[in-house]
């Protein structure tokens, strides 16, 4: 393991680097979403010095370590390994794919201090198989990892960022002929997959002077046969039933559904809204990612699963809840099984999370009243 040291108005294609100039989402030297998230600061800031129960686990978290030779699905066929937080590796069309890539301990600017693992990776780094790329949705520390990108780098992995990433790459050392930079809605092909940049409502910055310096992003990964999208990190709005639209139905989705808070529910969307923006993108099976990996905010860890669990039974949703390090394949999907402790968790009746500024045709999200305990 190492330690840490909206939208165009059609697809485009693009060359290996865009810039970030020529983006309808950047201005005044900074990026920006179509549909500002509201900031609330102090009310943040005093749930914070609150803080809660059950924010990390009190025993060992159940992991499975997959064996290489697992990674090598048929053509036609889709394989998943959730890794913890958003790091997955699919395997699609042939090809193996990972998203955000942390092996780090901490994700933080620091070795000794930041938030830290609940476990080890499933996955030891040297027994990764070889990748055909990785995916980056933004630069935030949970989501860009230096020295897992710079390892990655080593083995010549092809690298597809959000603008104004490369950058940051690019100044770590990493070779600029294995990085494609993308703007919102456009796209690349590498070794047969077709994989397109996707809006998301957040933000971006890894210090005090950098916010929103560089773009945030989610991929639809297409290939021959499946199709994937991963959500990155954002709040709900919008862009969600567009990219439903020009690029649905996936056969699966990745969505986050941790890290949420009332005060900053415009930049993470909670279970509930993660469960609605899965309908909206036309979702096959959902695959909630974002959780149960780090301590980010001030729910239980264990309450997103449980959220979106109910959510899904509530609204017919398929949906995934594998173990850290468990593989399947999309032909045969894991029954949701309850692999956590038994904790109290708020319901969405009880903490409920609404993005704000959402137009008068998105679905109304309901709150009803789960098997939970008030803290």
């Amino acid at each position: 393991m190492f330690e840490s040291s909206i939208s165009q108005a059609t697809t485009l294609r693009c060359d290996r680097r865009s810039s970030a100039t020529d983006s309808p989402q950047f201005a005044n030297n900074v990026f920006s979403n179509p549909n500002p998230p509201r900031d609330d600061l102090v009310k943040a800031t005093r749930k914070w010095l609150r803080g809660a129960p059950n924010r990390e686990p009190a025993g060992a978290v159940p992991t499975l370590r997959p064996e290489g030779h697992e990674f090598s699905a048929a053509d036609h066929e889709l394989g998943v390994t959730w890794l913890g937080h958003s790091t997955v590796l699919l395997e699609i069309g042939g090809k193996r794919v990972l998203t955000d890539p942390v092996w780090s301990d901490r994700a933080s600017p620091f070795k000794a201090f930041g938030p830290e693992r609940f476990f080890e990776p499933p996955l030891a780094f040297d027994e990764l198989p070889e990748l055909d790329l990785v995916l980056i949705s933004h630069d935030h520390y949970d989501h860009l990892d230096r020295d897992t990108v710079v390892a990655l780098a080593r083995r010549q992995t092809p690298f597809v960022v959000p603008l104004g990433v490369g950058a940051r790459m690019r100044a770590w050392g990493i070779d600029e002929a294995l990085i494609t930079e993308l703007d919102w809605w456009q796209e690349t092909t590498i070794d047969g997959l077709r994989l397109v940049c996707t809006p998301a409502r957040h933000f971006s910055g890894r210090g005090l002077l950098d916010r929103n310096r560089t773009l945030w992003a989610g991929w639809a990964i297409i290939g021959r046969d499946k199709k994937v999208f991963f959500s990155g990190d954002s709040g709900f709005s919008p862009h969600f039933a567009e990219i439903g639209r020009r690029l649905g139905p996936f056969d699966l989705t990745m969505m986050e559904i941790g890290a949420y808070d009332s005060a900053w529910a415009d930049v993470h969307m909670g279970p509930e809204q993660a469960v609605a923006a899965h309908h909206l993108v036309g979702g096959g099976l959902m695959l909630p990612i974002h959780w149960a990996t780090f301590n980010l905010a001030l729910h239980g860890w264990t309450e997103p699963g449980e959220r979106a669990l109910a959510e899904a039974q509530r609204t017919g949703a398929l949906v995934a809840v594998p173990r850290p390090g468990e593989r399947f394949n999309m032909s045969e999907p894991p029954m949701p099984e309850q692999w956590w402790p038994s904790l109290p968790w708020r319901s969405a009746r009880l903490a409920p999370i609404v993005s704000s500024g959402l137009v008068p045709s998105t679905p109304t999200l309901r709150h009803e009243s789960s098997p939970a305990l008030p803290y």
